[in-house]
């Protein structure tokens, strides 16, 4: 940033007055220098922090070889050329032509702060000033909290400080990863400034452990920030497990095993179980955090609950109980043993339907005519039979002709052949 310009006379160089002789040959000399027309004096406003270093440039466009001085906020020649008039080794020279003149200042301090000149001897002179300003970080960052250890649903106030801060600083509030608002005051002390930051805060047993952060935003310092964790009593969560059965019902004759889990801070120290508006059934079996019944009945259907307390407080979980009948079982058969066939039945389309029809029709005329085959054949056998009976009877009829009037067997045979009484009518016939 340009400062602004300010006429001068070369009476700015007070503060070393064995060189006014000097100054005054110097001041001859210029007169007689064609002025300076159109040289431009240049230079830019240094912020600093606290014992950093500063660097003051005053630069010269269109240089005619002009004399550069810099003086300091009570006109004080800091450097004239390359010279340095002022006992003060913090100052040094970086860098000096016809066109610069830049010097540094080392271990900065508060009392540096002001505005610097830059003067060029020209006709007529000119002169612009550069402002230092110096930062100060500040000095220490402090939470202070109201109760180091809080219960769940207290309200808990703090406060952080930053001390000694040049600009006033600002304060930001986090608990972990979230953004809060607190109210902030600040006070000056000389060019000093304390800021006090103040955070009221409702705390739950999920804010245990947690860190409150107190990060400040300041030009002169990056990321500092302090911290404190949260320390939150509550009282005891409570929770019921059912072990056995794992899975499925509960039911008359089976055994029933829970188990009751609490957590607290402190860590409760009392826990007891108890049957809510009864009295507890004679055969349970308590022990510790367990509860064991191991023949259940529709008698011990009911509630049942697990208290546990701490300093804080007391908390308790509940667990149904109902008793369901015992599976039925179906006794093995004695001496029928009945088996059920499932015949799947197949959904076609009208086509199908109608080609099943056709298929049933052929059928029934196939069976038909072999039907009628079949009786055929059977007729054909019987009247077969039939004849081959008479024929059969004839034969032995004329076998035995005459076999019962024979004496002998051979005059049965003759006999039956005709015999002899045959022949000679035979003999007869043809005579």
């Amino acid at each position: 940033m340009a400062g602004r310009a300010e006429p001068s006379g070369p009476a700015a160089c007070g503060g070393a007055p064995g060189l006014l002789p000097l100054l005054l040959l110097l001041l001859s000399a210029a007169a007689i220098i064609p002025r300076g027309d159109g040289q431009n004096l240049v230079t830019e406003d240094v912020t600093v922090v606290e014992g950093d270093v500063a660097t003051i440039s005053c630069r010269v466009k269109n240089s005619d070889d002009s004399v550069i001085q810099l003086l300091n906020p009570n006109r004080q020649t800091i450097y004239f050329r390359d010279f340095r008039p002022l006992k003060d080794s913090r100052f040094q020279l970086v860098n000096f032509s016809n066109s610069e003149l830049r010097v540094s200042l080392t271990n900065v301090s508060i009392s540096d702060e002001g505005r610097y000149f830059c003067q060029l001897y020209t006709d007529p002179p000119q002169e612009i000033y550069t402002t230092i300003t110096v930062l100060v970080p500040p000095r220490n960052l402090v939470i202070d909290i109201q109760k180091e250890i809080a219960v769940e649903g207290e309200e808990i106030e703090l406060n952080c400080t930053a001390m000694a801060s040049r600009p006033a600083t600002t304060i930001r509030w986090f608990k972990g990863n979230k953004e809060l608002t607190g109210k902030s005051e600040v006070e000056q002390w000389s060019d000093m400034y304390t800021v006090t930051s103040r955070l009221v805060l409702k705390v739950g047993r999920e804010d245990d452990g947690v860190p409150v952060i107190c990060l400040v935003d300041h030009p002169a310092v990056k990321d500092l920030q302090t911290q404190r964790y949260l320390e939150v009593m509550y009282k005891p969560q409570v929770r019921v497990s059912q072990n056995y059965p794992v899975q499925g019902l509960t039911r008359e004759g089976e055994p029933l095993e829970l188990t009751c889990a609490a957590f607290g801070k402190p860590q409760p120290t009392d826990m007891r179980w108890l049957r809510v508006d009864d009295e507890m059934p004679q055969h349970v079996v308590v022990s510790g955090s367990n509860l064991l019944i191991s023949n259940l009945n529709k008698t011990d259907n009911g509630t049942y609950r697990c208290e546990a307390s701490n300093a804080v407080g007391k908390s308790h979980a509940d667990y149904m109980l109902f008793v369901y009948d015992p599976p039925t079982t179906i006794p093995p058969p004695t001496t029928t043993t009945t088996t059920t066939t499932t015949i799947p039945t197949t959904i076609t389309d009208s086509r199908a339907g109608e080609e099943g029809a056709i298929r049933s029709v052929d059928h029934a005329v196939v069976g038909g005519v072999v039907a009628v085959v079949v009786f055929a054949m059977l007729c054909l056998l019987i009247i077969l039979g039939r004849y081959f009976a008479r024929h059969k009877g004839t034969y032995f009829t004329h076998e035995a002709k005459g076999a019962d009037d024979a004496a002998d067997a051979d005059t049965a045979i003759i006999n039956a052949e005709g015999g002899q009484n045959n022949s000679e009518e035979k003999k007869e016939y043809f005579i």
